[in-house]
């Protein structure tokens, strides 16, 4: 058996990767497995780690932090012929959640150990890819800005709070084009959400999937024409769900097209903002991805 090396974002969630470290080695070791653990600070570094470790040939590759590491991660081992291990380590984690890996660091470990693998679907805009959802409109603004606040010293829910009201004061409107194999439409919206096959949209569990391999994308388009409206699609889609909101529309899609006016566009792709040029062509890629992940039923709490 090769090497398993393991890239951990030293800053998600609440920090604790050099404890996290020390854990994973004792816990590889113990099974005897070859463990090689880096610890990465910056997004470029986490690259790095990850396609030297796939270059060197690693029997697995996993990826400790939240859902931009795991990302980042992904799209190393996606086209390479080595499987994803995913450890979630950071604050909100909804690839490891939908996957049904344990929330706890030793299980979630343990299930790389087990090498169950499942191929599961990503999505891709543009040459990037996506495990959860991509999305352009006042998303994206909202990240951006709240970065710039925490730069400032704020906390990161208050800088979202604040960068979600600095938004939503302006008119955070736009008009797209979009292009699906059956149809093409024309709205005005605040938002587009695309996810790598369909969330549910209703209710405390609103935010999830049943499944990731179902090979298609659900782009959600709101029709809102106001801050009013967007705040009456919010409760509606709680209390009712998506399919049964007015004011936005779903597309299931294995491609779409999008375009706006701007040369230029603003895209969150699991999280991180990035500057892409339009139009934006999105496609569903179906079992592009090896990921170890545990025994169905399996207890994700550990």
């Amino acid at each position: 058996m090769g090497v398993i090396a393991v890239v951990l974002n030293a800053g998600s969630g609440s920090g604790g990767a050099e404890d996290a470290s020390t854990v994973l080695e004792t816990i590889f070791r113990e099974a005897g497995r070859e463990v090689r653990i880096t610890l990465a600070h910056s997004g470029e570094e986490i690259e790095r780690a990850c396609r030297q470790a796939v270059d060197e040939r690693c029997d697995a590759l996993v990826a400790g932090g939240g859902d931009g590491t795991i990302n980042a991660a992904a799209s190393v081992a996606v086209g390479a012929d080595v499987p994803l291990g995913v450890l979630p380590l950071g604050t909100l984690n909804h690839f490891a959640k939908d996957l049904g890996i344990p929330a706890d660091l030793e299980p979630a470990a343990r299930v790389v150990l087990a090498g169950r693998i499942t191929a599961v679907d990503v999505g891709e805009v543009n040459g990037r890819i996506f495990l959860n959802n991509s999305s352009l409109g006042v998303y994206p603004s909202i990240v951006r800005l709240r970065e710039q606040y925490q730069e400032k010293g704020r906390g990161k829910w208050i800088a979202a709070a604040w960068a979600a009201l600095a938004v939503l004061r302006r008119r955070p409107f736009l008009g797209v084009r979009i292009e699906t194999p059956e149809e093409t439409v024309v709205r005005r919206t605040p938002f587009v959400f695309v996810g790598n096959n369909e969330y549910r949209m209703i209710g405390l569990q609103a935010g999830t999937r049943d499944s990731l391999t179902e090979g298609r994308l659900a782009l959600y388009v709101m029709r809102a024409e106001s801050r009013r409206g967007l705040l009456r699609l919010g409760l509606s889609v709680f209390w009712r769900g998506a399919d049964k909101a007015d004011e936005l529309d779903l597309f299931r899609v294995p491609s779409a097209s999008i375009e706006t006016r701007r040369h230029h566009l603003q895209v969150a792709l699991d999280g991180e903002v990035f500057v892409l040029e339009g139009p934006l062509e999105y496609r569903v890629r179906p079992g592009a991805l090896r990921v170890l992940t545990p025994e169905p039923g399996h207890d994700r709490d550990g």
